[in-house]
This record gives C-alpha cells, structure tokens and sequence, in this order.
C-alpha cells in the first residue's frame, strides 16, 4: 500500500541526530584544517586526514558481512576515479582555506550540487529539467555574491580554488552515480581513504613540512573527526533519504560561521550572508525536486 505523504516524509530522529552530529564533526574538521593550512601544505594536511581516517573507516567495515566478500563485488575501476575526484576536492578545499573566511569557504564548496545539475546532462546524458537549471542559475548567482574577488590577484586564488573543489566534488558525486548498486558505502569510504593516503603520500616528496607534536595531535584529531562524520554520515543515510536529509547538510555552514568568529574574528557580511542563502535554498530545492521526480537519491 503507498504511504501517506506524512508518512513518506516522515524522517526517523535518530537520522537526524546522526547527520547532526556528522555535520558538527564536518564543521571541526575544518576549522582544524584552516588552523593547520595557514602553517602546512594542503597535501600534507590531506594525507594525515588519510591516515587517522583509516581507524574509524576500517570499524566502520567491521560491521556486517566479512570484508573479503565485499571486496568480490567493488567496482575498482569506478571506485578509484571517484577517489581520485574526491581527494582532488578535499585537497583544494584545505588548500583555499587560508584565503577566505571559513563560512564562506564551506558555503562555496556546497555549490557541488549546482555543478551536478549542468555537468550530468553532459556526463551521464541526463534531461536537464527547467526547474533544476533556474535553481543552479539561483545557486551561481549566491556563489558570486559570496566570492567577489577584487582586483588583487590573491583574492582571487582562495575562491577559485574553493570553486575548483566544488567542481571535483561534483564529479565525484556523479561518479557515484556509476558505481554498481552492489558495492557497499562501507567498503567505498575504506577504499577511498585507503587510496588518499596513498596518493597523498606520494605527493610529500614534493611539499612536506615536519609538523610540531601539538600539529601532529591537531592532524590525527583532523583525520578521526572526519572519519567519524562519515560514519555518522553512513549510518543517517542507511534509514533516511538523502533528500530528506539535505536542509541538515547545511548546519555545518553555521557552526563554520561559529568556529570562524570565535578562532579568527570572523564576520559575514550582508552581501555574503544573502549568497550563502542562495546557495542553501538552491540545493534544498534540488534535492526536494529530485526527490519528487526520481525518488530517494542514492
């Protein structure tokens, strides 16, 4: 029997708490990430996050059916472009930090979803729906607000790098769209952590710079935090909807506000205040719109 709208849109308060939760550890991770980007290289910062990830990404995967038997079904060759796509997101977020104010660092990055919308159409040959390109177009307007770089060129470096991340994050989620159904998010977060580190630290023979005992602690706490908001992440998405969930996403963005004005002094000014908005409403109606007419976003 169909369920009620109320019901159909009912979301479990455990899920709630869960993405909470996730988001406040997302939002830690960042503020600790910009504390250490304005002493480390950004390849540095990412690999540690690698690194201590592993701890939670491998209790993670020790739920459940045995991990030699999840592996039979990864899709390697899909699982390592998205990887690769998402450590390039991660990888230029930590390196735009320094550069822009920490809420409108992370308010830039949730753009990702406005970039799915126009690249799915020539990626994964999608319709693009009149309703979902008046949202992205909505969604780059508050994106320009938000950026507005002047003349000088290092205003201009932050935000393109913080835009570039949205775009790799972009196609990381598109990449998702290609994974075969049957691989498990578990094993996917143990995988893409696995090929962080190594790709990361490959890369420290090009910029490394040996971090205090009190970094290397900062570092460590980065990369459990982060591994710990994906489990939460998980574990949300598991009894609740993606697009039920989405208005929570962005909760991260006023705790960045928090940490922002509290660590650096901070403020958001009105011009950025109404970009952020746009964005958060541009991607809300997306995920709501999507839900509607695809059902529950993988």
């Amino acid at each position: 029997m169909p369920l009620s709208i109320a019901q159909s849109r009912a979301v479990p308060l455990r899920s709630i708490t869960q993405i909470l939760a996730a988001m406040f550890c997302f939002a830690l991770v960042d503020a600790l990430a910009k504390s250490l980007s304005l002493k480390y290289p950004a390849n540095e910062i990412t690999f540690f996050r690698m690194i201590f990830g592993l701890l939670p990404a491998i209790a993670m995967c020790m739920q459940g059916k045995p991990l030699t038997e999840r592996l039979r079904t990864l899709d390697f060759p899909a699982q390592t472009l998205r990887a690769v796509t998402l450590l390039c997101a991660l990888g230029l977020f930590f390196a735009g930090l320094p550069y822009v104010p920490l809420s409108e660092a992370v308010a830039i990055v949730y753009s990702e979803t406005i970039f799915v919308i126009v690249l799915a159409p020539l990626l994964l040959k999608e319709t693009l729906r009149r309703r979902d390109a008046g949202a992205a177009a909505i969604g780059f307007i508050g994106v320009l607000l938000v950026v507005r770089p002047s003349s000088d060129q290092t205003s201009w470096l932050g935000p393109v790098l913080l835009v570039l991340s949205a775009i790799f994050g972009a196609l990381s989620i598109l990449q998702i769209k290609r994974i075969r159904a049957s691989n498990d998010s578990s094993v996917t977060v143990l995988y893409f952590t696995m090929i962080g580190a190594l790709v990361s630290g490959l890369s420290l023979f090009f910029a490394w710079q040996t971090p205090t005992l009190d970094s290397l602690a900062l570092m460590g706490l980065l990369g459990i935090l982060a591994g710990t908001g994906q489990l939460l992440l998980t574990m949300a998405f598991r009894q609740a909807d993606a697009s039920a969930l989405a208005p929570y996403n962005y909760t991260s963005i006023v705790w960045a506000a928090i940490f922002g004005y509290v660590a650096w002094g901070e403020t958001v000014g009105m011009v950025s205040l109404m970009g952020i908005l746009l964005i958060v409403g541009s991607s809300i109606l997306v995920a709501i719109r999507r839900k509607q007419a695809d059902g529950p976003l993988v």
